[in-house]
């Protein structure tokens, strides 16, 4: 029996993998666990939005960098545009990148999205429209996380499709150009 048949792929960058994940459970934990033991809104807020921030910088600037090679930001142009801007590793490199490490960052930034919003959904039908503001932050922070990353990685794609299309291209070219050359 062929030893390495069975062997799984484990994730390249665990300690990454573990902030990723830390807070975003953070934020969620600490907004549920809290209505048990504080009664003060404003701290609920404050600590809710402050480890949804810390979760949002850490995805946008680092997790996603390193777990799916994809970096995305947003400027306001000279003439007051918002103008979306994208990065991503070469082809190469995206090729190389953990299946593990990818699976785990898309799924949990999806996965809290849901999250927040069911929690959304509770807050609605308990009438609490001031835990609604807290939710609607991280939710928020959550969704333009999905939204930057999502557009990141289809202008990735765009970039390698336009790639290979120029490597084509340019392989014929030169293919063509020997062919006649010869003669």
């Amino acid at each position: 029996m062929d030893p390495n048949l069975h062997v799984q792929e484990n994730y390249a960058n665990p300690k990454t993998c573990f902030f990723h994940v830390l807070f975003k459970a953070a934020a969620l934990a600490f907004y549920i666990l809290s209505a048990l033991f504080i009664s003060n809104f404003v701290i609920i807020f404050v600590m809710t939005v402050l480890l949804a921030a810390l979760d949002f910088w850490v995805v946008k600037n680092v997790s996603g960098r390193i777990l799916v090679g994809l970096r995305w930001w947003n400027e306001i142009n000279d003439l007051g545009e918002s103008v979306w801007r994208f990065e991503c590793l070469d082809q190469e490199s995206l090729a190389r990148m953990n299946k593990k490490d990818s699976w785990l960052f898309w799924w949990t930034l999806y996965l809290t999205a849901v999250a927040w919003t069911v929690l959304g959904i509770f807050s609605l039908i308990r009438f609490q429209a001031d835990y609604l503001l807290v939710i609607g932050v991280c939710l928020t922070l959550s969704v333009a996380n999905i939204v930057g990353f999502t557009k990141c990685r289809k202008d990735a794609k765009k970039q390698i499709q336009a790639f290979a299309q120029q490597t084509i291209a340019s392989h014929v070219s030169s293919t063509i150009q020997s062919a006649f050359s010869v003669v």
